[in-house]
């Protein structure tokens, strides 16, 4: 088995790993806290993708949005809650496992490229894929920017000493499709996840696991 690519950069929620129960559960006991009204899991879906503090906030009523002080709060009452619940619900989807397992043993390097917070990326992943050397776990850290820039593209393919000819980013959002052509790295946009994509002409489209796996591995 070979793979077209040499290293392959996956987005974490809503491609590697369904989590939206758990992060919809947490931000909603934050809510609760404050006497707040709480959303669905439906709701959740179209605010996810743009780290946890522009999760919370876009979950507060709109009149709170702009009080720093209110969603710093809330968000401490969600990462508490988010940590010690973590994977609750959180599962891979369907295929996922057995795909990182068949690209590592094609000798592709392997990458995560979130815009998680670092902790729970990196608890995720070693509770999930712990068994794989990925050659970076990358969330959402102090001092570095989320995506769509391309800085997180750029250092993956530093640690995996692979030009960008040479790498392909998975993602489920708009979010990824512009981190990878920022990066100048290809992209696979995948038919599952919180804000499913369609096909388009700059990026490759998976409706499903296995049309991903075709078109990583051969």
């Amino acid at each position: 088995m070979q793979s077209r690519y040499k290293a392959v950069l996956f987005d974490l929620d809503g491609t590697l790993l369904d989590t939206i129960e758990d992060l919809g559960a947490a931000v909603n006991h934050a809510l609760s806290l404050r006497g707040f009204s709480l959303h669905d899991t439906q709701q959740y879906r179209a605010m996810v993708g743009h780290g946890v503090r522009n999760l919370v906030m876009q979950a507060l009523p709109e009149k709170f949005q702009a009080d720093d002080s209110l969603i710093d709060s809330a968000l401490a009452d969600f990462k508490a809650y988010y940590t010690a619940h973590i994977d609750d619900h959180t599962r891979p989807y369907p295929g996922m496992s057995d795909l990182l397992r068949d690209l590592h043993a094609a000798g592709v390097a392997l990458a995560v490229a979130s815009n998680k917070f670092q902790s729970g990326t990196d608890r995720l992943i070693h509770t999930f894929f712990g068994d794989l050397p990925f050659v970076a776990v990358l969330g959402n850290r102090e001092g570095f920017p989320l995506k769509p820039d391309p800085e997180i593209v750029g250092e993956v393919l530093r640690k995996a000493a692979v030009g960008p000819e040479e790498a392909v980013m998975v993602g489920d959002s708009g979010t990824d499709m512009r981190t990878a052509r920022n990066g100048g790295i290809a992209a696979i946009a995948v038919g599952w996840g919180y804000r499913p994509m369609g096909p388009a002409e700059d990026y490759r489209y998976a409706a499903c696991p296995d049309e991903l796996r075709a078109m990583l591995l051969f």
